[in-house]
């Protein structure tokens, strides 16, 4: 087995890997966005809506422990 051959199966066994990797990503997306976690839709938005008076997406004022609190 030479380098050549060598680097053959890495390359297809990178590739499998990559697929599989993105193939999970985008069902954890559609998982998170279904069960209600994030809305990407409304943060894919921010590249259209990028005034300096546009409302914030996230609304920060509220603390870890009232986010603990509101997952219950």
């Amino acid at each position: 087995m030479d380098i050549r051959e060598l680097q053959g199966y890495a390359s297809f066994f990178m590739t499998i890997f990559l697929v599989v990797m993105l193939y999970g990503y985008i069902v954890y997306l559609y998982r998170s966005e279904k069960k209600g976690e994030k809305d990407y839709e409304k943060l894919g938005n921010i590249a259209l809506d990028d005034e300096i008076d546009s409302t914030p997406i996230n609304d920060s004022s509220s603390t870890e422990s009232e986010k603990k609190e509101r997952n219950k």
